[in-house]
């Protein structure tokens, strides 16, 4: 049985480095020879995927080049190195490996910039709907402060929302890679909100017609990842970091929170206990990704033994009624490759706000000379018969039909994307969009 694997890694991305101080000792040797083998280097190796995203490297890393004298010590490398990395806008690339003195530096400047504080979030997550920005999650301080989902976000920081969340994205990119626009954009409400533990953020929200301002001091954990579903059906259970149960209306739901080795295993126990469902919500919202069977996990949706393209039908209880998969920006990696094969290949109805992340591909390793530190970087689309022959990174996988958020229907307590799957369970699935039928 072919196994075919896509892992996951923002393999020490450094994510979240907001500056980096001059620590770190002097390199006698200098930086430079690195450096310009990155800047030469790396256009090879992602020459395909730099065309296909339109990005002139010579353009893209002018700045950069002139600032390549200016790296006098370990940490002032590192940064330079994310920065450069920031410009492929892959969302794969990272560190794979830095040398002792190199990791110590980074860690010694991250220790400064913090000065004991954490990185954390208001407790609040935002999401463009059409022209509007949309509270999709609020908990703990922000709930008790009145911030409730649905409510339209007018500006942040006085900035109007829009606005403040596109200029935000941009600065994520600048800062580490996003395989995509809308991917960053969709990080910026939420990953994008975080900052120094102590610091605020000020919010205008409206409700109907009343309109509130909030200012919420950022505290606690690291609270600021979307968690998928808006408003999750009640009473699910959970195997690994799935969840299952059902709709009110009676429809199946699982939410697959990540794709480990197991996930087949977890779809057999999560589909037995549903039973019989007359149709099923696959919710991936929010999936990070990992690696598994695909051919297995395909072969849970489709009847024991049959033979569906490259598929055969298995599990203790597969299930072949109609199915709808939820996507939003969230979804990433082998996220993308699981859902994205249910659209492709004629499973179930795709629908979403946006398309996947785009952040799907095969990666490569790049060792500078001095041997202080390897990066990993993307070189080619996974799934490269998918969007019509360009494969998803870059581009995602965009769902059949867009779905925006309705901020009346969150203020009432309703998922929007639930509420349209629902409707087309029920209804049904435009004419052509899912050949798939089970066998009579």
């Amino acid at each position: 049985m072919s196994r075919a694997r896509y892992r996951t890694g923002w393999v020490a991305a450094l994510a979240f480095v907001v500056g980096v101080s001059g620590a770190g000792a002097k390199d006698e040797g200098g930086y430079g020879p690195d450096c310009e083998f990155l800047l030469a280097e790396l256009p090879k190796k992602a020459q395909a995927l730099l065309k296909a995203k339109g990005i002139d490297w010579a353009k893209a890393t002018k700045e950069l080049r002139a600032q390549v004298k200016g790296v006098k010590d370990d940490a002032a490398f590192v940064l330079w190195t994310q920065k450069v990395l920031a410009k492929l806008q892959d969302g794969h690339a990272g560190f794979d490996k830095l040398s002792p003195e190199l990791e110590s530096a980074w860690r010694a400047s991250q220790e400064a910039e913090a000065k004991g504080r954490r990185f954390t979030g208001p407790r609040v997550h935002l999401a463009p709907a059409a022209k509007k920005v949309l509270v999709v999650e609020a908990f703990g301080p922000a709930a008790e402060q009145g911030v409730k989902v649905g409510m339209e976000v007018v500006t942040v920081d006085e900035v109007p929302a829009l606005q403040w969340l596109e200029r935000r994205a941009q600065e994520l990119r600048e800062k580490q890679g996003f395989s995509t626009a809308h991917a960053a954009l969709h990080a910026a409400g939420h990953w994008g909100l975080a900052g120094w533990e102590g610091t605020s953020v000020a919010f205008t929200l409206l409700a109907g017609r009343d309109k509130k301002q909030i200012t919420i001091a950022r505290q606690g954990g690291p609270n600021y990842a979307a968690a998928g579903p808006v408003f999750p059906p009640a009473g699910l259970k959970t195997v690994g970091r799935q969840s299952y149960g059902k709709t009110a209306s009676g429809m199946g739901y699982i939410h697959l929170r990540d794709v480990p080795d197991e996930l087949p295993a977890q779809l057999d126990e999560a589909l037995q206990a549903l039973g019989d469902v007359p149709g099923l919500i696959l919710d991936m919202r929010a999936n990070g990704g990992g690696g598994c069977d695909h051919e297995a996990v395909f072969g849970r949706f489709i009847a024991a033994g049959e033979r569906w393209r490259q598929y055969t039908g298995q599990g203790a209880r597969p299930f072949t009624g109609p199915m709808v998969v939820i996507v939003d920006a969230g979804v990433r990696s082998a996220g993308e490759t699981v859902a994205g094969g249910f659209k492709e290949d004629g499973r179930a109805y795709m629908i979403g706000p946006e398309p996947t992340a785009g952040m799907s591909s095969q990666k490569e390793r790049v060792e500078v000379p001095s041997k202080r530190l390897t990066l990993l970087v993307s070189v080619a689309s996974n799934k490269g018969r998918f969007n019509g022959g360009k494969g998803i990174e870059g581009l995602g996988v965009p769902p059949h039909e867009v779905v925006p958020y309705v901020g009346s229907e969150l203020l009432e307590g309703i998922d929007t994307q639930f509420r349209r799957a629902e409707e087309l369970l029920k209804l049904g699935f435009p004419n052509g969009s899912v050949p798939y039928a089970p066998p009579r």
